[in-house]
């Protein structure tokens, strides 16, 4: 098996490199095909540099020819210069008319000549540049192709070698994974055999189980009702106590105080808006003192008059939940029923508000006073109306979720419960940003309006009310979202709940610690009277260790019982076998037995009633006698032969019976040998199972504490600080302090010092008077 094993590691390493490998081939293979690409493109580049080089080439000679045709001409030019200024030697004594004539056109071919001189160069440096630029290009492409075919003669060379070294590897791992075929057809058969082995002893292990699943109930049930109480006396050991504590109900107070003050500005807020509101609608954009509203705003102005009746109930609610919460109290989700009900009075609300929703500012829009700058700002606010009903519509469903462990147990568990918190604290602050941005926007409307020419005071006055109580919403909202936040962690903590537990605290478990304070409390007012005897924790901790060992040595024991008894019963079984088997035999060996006695019998008869007979003919005599000694040796042959087979028969059944026999009893011993090492291995396990989630446990509060401890040495250690930097600025304060004393002593000496003289003085001055 570890030969097995050893393969199966060495093929799956060869395995990984040859992936890794096989990658690389594709890389290489990858680079290879784009340096063939771009050598491919280069080398079009080069052609097309080559066709620009013959065109160039051409136009080269067709300039060469151009020029000679030039330099042709101002030859004949300078020939006609010549006959013409030897004409006008010879015409000197002509008129001025011809010479003038001569000059211009002397002049033209001049003009004529130097501009084809001047093109004749131009172009001389052009092909030049063109040929040199062409010849430098070229060099480089030059360059850049050999070093592509460099390249590409390296990868090619690379995934050569890398393709013969592949090719190798694969038929290694080829013939491996062929020898591995047939080691694992082997170890398949043997598994097979290990299954059906395994499905017998799960048999067996099902009986056992279904056996003794009523004594491990009944064993639990006695430990779970005989086990002593968890002692206080050493905190760190008790991990399932529940504690009442009074530093979480006065948190708890504390808590809901501030949210209630935070709470009532909030209302405080809201009725202020809504009723400005109203106010606006029936100022705006039709005046109800001088003509009647539409019916729209008349239903809109109905429905926010109501506004209180939606909005006073979550005070009057949130103000019983306050009061519900006491220093006698066990405040948890499951236990705070005054919960549900401003859950429900939230969600009224919100349906008012979906309720008064289409309202917002439609009529407005509409307006013929209603500018386009106007328009936009009143999408803007009914698009944040929007988004703070449905923000409001987030937070109705967050409260119903908190509330409904009250009216229905189990409803959630702890972790669901921090992240319904968490998501309602981001859901606080979402609210405090559409309020903002909606105040803002109102800002920017009112700024607007105040430009309209048709404005009045009673609106203006309006306005400016609706703008201090959006204000004074934004800031309410900032506090609730900020009080939440900074309160976070006491709402996701815990609280009441065990230790390393994820249950919650039912109503039942809530009663249960209110009822042992108050014997708790008694007990502590009656500390003279004669006290119950407790049993400490570490003698009840060892208790319940001997307890469930003896609970284990009982279980592998009647494991080991219920074992034997099986195997006596199989035994049994084979015993009658066997016994039958032997009743066979006898029965065969007494036929047998009977069949020689009738052989035997016959024998002597045969051999008895030959002397007897009378004589007859001396031929028949002869032939008789021959026949009578033939058949006493036939018989006799016989004889010999059945008692023969008879005792080989024996003696083989014999033989067979000891062989299976013994064979039976080594495979017995070596049953109850290796039925006995695996309950004892299972009773082991067992124990170290139970031995590993103590410790499990134990590791988890000792890492609890450490954390507790950290905290602690932290929380010291920023106190130190603290106190540290509050002595030293003090301690500075006082230097400056004394400082400042003695400047001031100083002068005050000084003062008196120059008084004294100058007292001195006026008494000389008076004496010498």
């Amino acid at each position: 098996m570890a030969n097995v094993t050893d393969l199966q590691t060495k093929y799956s390493k060869l395995a990984q490199e040859y992936s890794k490998l096989r990658a690389q081939n594709q890389v290489l293979k990858k680079a290879v095909v784009d340096e063939q690409a771009s050598s491919a493109s280069l080398k079009e580049q080069l052609k097309q540099r080559d066709q620009s080089l013959r065109k160039q080439e051409q136009e080269m000679d067709s300039l060469s020819f151009r020029n000679q045709q030039l330099a042709k001409r101002v030859e004949l030019l300078q020939e006609e210069l010549a006959a013409s200024e030897a004409k006008g030697k010879k015409g000197k004594t002509k008129g001025d008319s011809p010479s003038q004539h001569g000059q211009q056109t002397q002049s033209v071919f001049d003009e004529d000549l130097q501009k084809k001189i001047e093109e004749n160069e131009r172009l001389h440096i052009q092909f030049y540049e063109a040929d040199e630029q062409h010849k430098r290009q070229e060099a480089e492409l030059r360059a850049q192709l050999d070093e592509l075919e460099k390249d590409s003669e390296q990868h090619q060379a690379v995934v050569d070698g890398l393709t013969t070294k592949y090719m190798a590897t694969i038929e290694r791992l080829q013939s491996d994974k062929a020898r591995l075929e047939v080691k694992a057809q082997t170890l398949e058969r043997e598994a097979k055999e290990c299954r059906m082995r395994t499905d017998e002893c799960q048999q067996q292990l099902r009986q056992c189980q279904s056996e003794l699943n009523k004594q491990v109930k009944q064993s639990s049930s006695v430990i779970q009702e005989k086990v002593p109480f968890n002692d206080t006396s050493e905190y760190h050991l008790n991990k399932n106590y529940l504690q009442f504590s009074l530093w979480i109900q006065l948190k708890a107070r504390d808590v809901a105080g501030q949210a209630l003050s935070f709470i009532q500005d909030l209302i405080a807020a809201l009725l202020n808006f809504h009723s400005y509101t109203e106010q606006r609608v029936h100022i705006y954009p039709r005046d109800s003192s001088i003509e009647p509203i539409s019916p729209l705003n008349q239903k809109f102005s109905q429905y926010l008059h109501e506004n209180a009746a939606y909005v006073r109930p979550l005070e009057d609610s949130f103000l019983q939940l306050h009061q519900s919460i006491t220093e006698d109290t066990v405040t948890v989700l499951e236990t705070v029923v005054k919960l549900k009900s401003f859950a429900d009075n939230f969600c009224s609300y919100t349906h008012f508000l979906q309720k008064i929703l289409p309202y917002h500012l439609e009529e407005e829009c509409e307006a013929s006073l209603c500018t386009a700058a106007l328009t936009v700002k009143n999408q803007e606010l009914q698009t944040d109306m929007k988004r703070v009903t449905s923000v409001f519509e987030k937070l109705q469903n967050y409260i119903n979720l908190l509330a409904l462990p009250s009216v229905q147990q189990d409803a959630m568990p702890l972790s669901s419960t921090s992240a319904v918190f968490t998501q309602l604290a981001a859901c606080l602050h979402s609210l405090h940003d559409a309020i903002k941005e909606m105040s803002k926007h109102y800002n920017q409307k009112a700024g607007l309006e105040k430009e309209l020419p048709t404005i009045t005071q009673k609106l203006s006055t309006t306005t400016e009310c609706l703008l201090g109580s959006l204000g004074s919403l934004t800031s309410s909202t900032g506090k609730i979202a900020t009080f939440f936040s900074n309160n976070l962690d006491f709402f996701t903590s815990s609280g009441y709940s065990p230790r390393g537990s994820t249950v919650t605290l039912n109503p039942l478990q809530a009663e249960t610690m209110l009822a042992n304070k108050k014997k708790a409390a008694a007990y502590i007012h009656a500390i003279k009277k004669p006290r119950p005897q407790s049993v400490p924790h570490r003698e009840a901790l060892s208790n319940r260790r001997i307890l469930t060992s003896s609970t284990e040595s009982r279980e592998g024991l009647t494991q080991q019982v219920q074992q034997s008894q099986e195997k006596i019963a199989r035994l049994e079984q084979e015993k009658e076998h066997w016994l039958l088997e032997a009743q066979l035999g006898k029965v065969r060996l007494e036929k047998e037995n009977q069949r020689i006695g009738d052989l035997e019998a016959q024998l002597a008869a045969a051999l008895g009633g030959s002397p007897n007979s009378q004589p007859a003919a001396t031929s028949t005599l002869a032939q008789s006698h021959e026949e009578a000694e033939a058949e006493p040796k036939a018989a006799v042959k016989e004889t010999t032969l059945c008692t023969s087979l008879v005792g080989d028969e024996e003696s083989r059944e014999q033989l067979i019976k000891t062989h299976y026999m013994t064979r039976v009893g080594e495979l017995t011993t070596q049953l109850q040998i290796s039925d006995s090492k695996s309950v004892h291995f299972h009773s082991e396990c067992r124990a170290l199972a139970k031995r590993l989630a103590i410790a499990e446990k134990s590791r988890e509060t000792l890492s609890e504490e450490v954390k507790m401890a950290n905290q602690n040495i932290t929380r010291l250690q920023d106190e130190l600080t603290t106190t540290k930097r509050s002595y030293e600025d003090q301690l500075s304060m006082m230097s400056d302090h004394l400082c400042s004393m003695n400047e001031t002593l100083t002068k005050q000496r000084e003062e008196i010092d120059t008084l004294k003289l100058g007292n001195k003085g006026n008494a000389k001055k008076n004496k010498g008077r």
